[in-house]
């Protein structure tokens, strides 16, 4: 160290004017000043430090990115497991809808097959309440034929009755029938 100071010393003494002529190792030759004025300047930084306070510096910086990684791949794990948790809710809701989607179809088959077997009954019904209303005219025409052949005959047998029957004899008939009437209801 001590060298280097007096070497600083001679070359703070040389002017610019000698520097361009001359050995290598001379003070006139301007290569020379530069390497050593660099080789000063090298000193300095380090007898202040600051290469140590420049490393120190970088090692601060080179933390600092390691931290900002760490703490990136810390949300990219965190957001990789959101979207397998997002992903795996999806497909339980997909799985879901599925369900429900199957469940209303078997739903629906089942109220249209109801559906069918009401209106098989349904039909049933009114086709028996026809028929009846079939059976129920059927008999009432079947009646009024009777009655009206009844009442026909009636009025055929009246009238040769009474062609043929002669006053006597009709007294006679209507004493006979009050008699069977009132042997009837007593």
């Amino acid at each position: 160290m001590r060298n280097l100071s007096a070497l600083i010393l001679m070359l703070a003494g040389a002017s610019p004017a000698l520097a361009a002529s001359g050995p290598f190792f001379s003070l006139h030759n301007t290569n020379f000043v530069v390497l050593l004025a660099f080789i000063v300047f090298v000193a300095i930084l380090v007898y202040f430090k600051v290469p140590r306070t420049i490393g120190g510096l970088l090692d601060k910086r080179a933390e600092g990115i390691k931290s900002e990684l760490d703490e990136a791949r810390a949300l990219r794990e965190e957001a990789q497991t959101l979207l397998a948790s997002y992903e795996r809710k999806q497909k339980e809701v997909q799985e879901q809808a599925g369900r429900i989607v199957a469940n209303a179809r078997s739903d629906a088959a089942a109220a249209a097959e109801q559906a069918k077997l009401d209106l098989e009954k349904s039909i049933a019904r009114r086709m028996a309440a026809a028929q009846e209303q079939i059976a129920s005219a059927e008999s009432a025409a079947v009646k009024e034929v009777r009655d009206q052949a009844v009442a026909i005959a009636v009025a055929a047998a009246n009238e040769v009755i009474a062609k043929q029957m002669s006053a006597a004899e009709a007294n006679k008939l209507i004493d006979d029938a009050i008699l069977e009437v009132d042997a009837k209801l007593h």
